[in-house]
Protein backbone atom coordinates (compact mmCIF):
# COMPACT_ATOMS: atom_id res chain seq x y z
CA UNK A 1 0.00 0.00 0.00
CA UNK A 2 1.47 3.49 -0.87
CA UNK A 3 1.82 5.88 1.90
CA UNK A 4 -0.46 8.77 1.80
CA UNK A 5 0.08 11.97 3.71
CA UNK A 6 -3.16 12.66 4.51
CA UNK A 7 -3.34 8.85 5.99
CA UNK A 8 -2.40 8.81 9.54
CA UNK A 9 -1.99 4.97 9.51
CA UNK A 10 0.71 4.74 6.62
CA UNK A 11 2.60 7.25 8.91
CA UNK A 12 2.12 5.46 11.98
CA UNK A 13 5.53 4.33 13.71
CA UNK A 14 7.27 4.41 16.99
CA UNK A 15 10.14 7.03 17.28
CA UNK A 16 12.64 7.39 20.43
CA UNK A 17 12.51 11.13 22.12
CA UNK A 18 16.73 11.96 21.86
CA UNK A 19 16.72 15.61 23.10
CA UNK A 20 18.13 15.29 26.60
CA UNK A 21 16.43 17.93 27.81
CA UNK A 22 12.86 17.08 26.37
CA UNK A 23 10.53 15.79 29.54
CA UNK A 24 9.95 12.23 27.70
CA UNK A 25 13.81 11.61 26.44
CA UNK A 26 14.11 8.07 26.86
CA UNK A 27 10.68 7.12 25.94
CA UNK A 28 9.28 5.57 22.96
CA UNK A 29 6.36 6.79 21.37
CA UNK A 30 3.98 6.31 18.48
CA UNK A 31 4.37 8.77 15.46
CA UNK A 32 0.55 9.13 14.63
CA UNK A 33 1.70 12.43 11.60
CA UNK A 34 3.76 14.87 10.63
CA UNK A 35 3.20 18.38 10.65
CA UNK A 36 4.82 21.62 9.00
CA UNK A 37 4.59 25.24 10.88
CA UNK A 38 6.73 28.46 10.49
CA UNK A 39 9.39 26.15 12.26
CA UNK A 40 9.61 23.51 10.07
CA UNK A 41 8.54 19.43 10.37
CA UNK A 42 7.40 18.49 13.60
CA UNK A 43 6.24 14.90 14.46
CA UNK A 44 3.35 14.16 16.23
CA UNK A 45 3.72 11.88 19.21
CA UNK A 46 0.93 10.11 20.82
CA UNK A 47 1.72 9.80 24.76
CA UNK A 48 -1.10 8.73 25.93
CA UNK A 49 -4.96 7.35 24.79
CA UNK A 50 -5.68 11.87 25.92
CA UNK A 51 -1.99 13.10 25.29
CA UNK A 52 0.10 14.10 22.30
CA UNK A 53 3.07 16.44 21.92
CA UNK A 54 5.07 18.17 18.75
CA UNK A 55 8.12 17.48 18.50
CA UNK A 56 11.12 18.27 15.75
CA UNK A 57 12.53 15.28 14.08
CA UNK A 58 15.88 16.31 15.28
CA UNK A 59 14.82 15.56 19.21
CA UNK A 60 14.13 12.17 18.15
CA UNK A 61 15.76 9.11 16.47
CA UNK A 62 14.03 10.04 13.26
CA UNK A 63 17.19 12.94 13.23
CA UNK A 64 19.72 12.80 9.97
CA UNK A 65 22.78 12.65 11.22
CA UNK A 66 25.07 15.54 11.38
CA UNK A 67 27.97 15.34 9.13
CA UNK A 68 30.14 17.06 11.32
CA UNK A 69 29.50 14.18 13.96
CA UNK A 70 29.85 11.56 11.26
CA UNK A 71 32.76 12.87 9.49
CA UNK A 72 34.67 13.28 12.85
CA UNK A 73 33.54 9.31 13.60
CA UNK A 74 31.66 10.64 17.33
CA UNK A 75 34.75 12.20 18.60
CA UNK A 76 33.54 15.82 18.76
CA UNK A 77 31.85 16.81 21.68
CA UNK A 78 30.28 19.79 20.46
CA UNK A 79 29.19 20.96 16.40
CA UNK A 80 30.80 24.52 14.49
CA UNK A 81 27.13 25.18 15.51
CA UNK A 82 27.00 24.53 19.07
CA UNK A 83 30.21 26.40 19.77
CA UNK A 84 28.93 29.56 17.91
CA UNK A 85 25.73 29.49 20.03
CA UNK A 86 27.83 29.25 23.47
CA UNK A 87 30.42 32.02 22.28
CA UNK A 88 26.95 34.41 21.30
CA UNK A 89 25.78 33.73 24.92
CA UNK A 90 29.01 34.06 26.68
CA UNK A 91 29.24 37.67 24.71
CA UNK A 92 25.75 38.34 25.52
CA UNK A 93 26.11 37.62 29.15
CA UNK A 94 29.76 39.23 29.74
CA UNK A 95 27.92 42.50 28.26
CA UNK A 96 24.73 42.05 30.19
CA UNK A 97 27.41 41.58 33.52
CA UNK A 98 29.54 44.68 32.07
CA UNK A 99 26.44 46.68 31.28
CA UNK A 100 27.03 47.67 27.86
CA UNK A 101 24.33 46.73 25.48
CA UNK A 102 24.12 44.04 22.38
Amino acid sequence: MPRNTGSGAATEHLVRVTHPFHPLSGRQLLCVGERYNRSGRRLLLRIDDKSYCSVPPKWTDMSEPDPEISVGRERALFTVSDLMDLALLVRRLSCRRAGIGT
